[in-house]
């Protein structure tokens, strides 16, 4: 695996500690969900726009390829979002967690399908550990029953739609900086989503705005934000594999938020994801050169 910055992994984890506050603030939002999706893309917005000039990042229009591939990724993040949302008030948050986060080994094997290679011994462990660390952690909570379908699949789809995104995210960042394309992306998906919420008869003006402004701010500047700078340098196995910190996260919010009792078993699935980010982080030893001789 080619190394990559230290501070490009942490931007990755920084942003999925973001993200995981992102179901919770839906809850409180009092909108519907894909209104909940426009306004967290929309209220962004103007926040991007300052911090990307601050940065040096002025958005500009990228050209007719770049745009196109911003505009599929922000086809699926809306439609990511509407699936996702919509799940989360038809299921219990366990479940829309659980099956939401088949992002992170879709987008863990598309990495491994694009390097053309089988995963290595320790990233197949990795994987192992985060595979059993996901089940731990969504053990004690999922429940699968007929009256929690719709919401199940719903947010199985979300999942789908979030790897399709970030897959073109992954492409364009080869060539355009983070904050542009998230400028993009965002501005493209509003756009998307307003609409949609109309014409589907959601409840759009919120009674209060702190929960959209936290989401904003939460999920899709510092989230997004992070997420989007750290692809295209930190390997696709990677990223996917720091997605499933969302859950961990997300149990510790219920506990402290709620007051859901963390099991030992919730203790050893957030430590065997760890485990596993750990394992993917350590650079592989290259091997000593080989003498020559005349």
């Amino acid at each position: 695996m080619k190394s990559y910055p230290a501070r490009a992994f942490v931007a990755l984890l920084v942003g999925n500690v973001a993200l995981a506050f992102g179901p919770w603030l839906v809850r409180l939002s009092e909108v519907g969900p894909s209104a909940a999706g426009f306004w967290r893309l929309a209220l962004a917005l103007p926040f991007l726009v300052v911090l990307a000039r601050a940065m040096g990042q002025p958005a500009a229009w990228p050209g007719r390829a770049a745009a196109l591939v911003i505009g599929v990724a922000a086809f699926f993040f809306a439609a990511d979002l509407a699936a996702w949302h919509a799940g989360i008030h038809l299921t219990k948050l366990g479940n829309a967690t659980l099956f939401g986060n088949v992002a992170s080994f879709a987008f863990a094997g598309w990495g491994l399908w694009l390097a053309r290679s089988w995963p290595t011994g320790r990233q197949g462990l990795a994987l192992l550990l985060a595979a059993m660390g996901s089940a731990a952690l969504m053990a004690s909570s999922a429940e699968l029953s007929p009256r929690f379908l719709h919401g199940d699949l719903l947010a199985l789809l979300a999942g789908l739609l979030y790897a399709g995104y970030l897959i073109a995210i992954e492409r364009v960042r080869g060539t355009l900086q983070p904050l542009p394309v998230l400028i993009l992306a965002s501005a493209f998906g509003a756009a998307m989503l307003l609409p949609f919420a109309a014409a589907t008869g959601e409840t759009i003006i919120p009674a209060q705005w702190t929960p959209l402004v936290l989401l904003a701010l939460g999920s899709q500047v510092i989230g997004q934000g992070c997420l989007v700078y750290a692809l295209g340098q930190v390997p696709p196995l990677v990223v996917g594999l720091a997605l499933l910190t969302q859950p961990a996260v997300s149990a510790a919010i219920g506990w402290l938020v709620y007051g859901e009792v963390m099991t030992p078993l919730d203790f050893t699935g957030a430590a065997a994801i760890a485990l596993a980010l750990v394992l993917v982080r350590l650079q592989e030893r290259p091997a000593p050169p080989k003498s020559v001789t005349a």
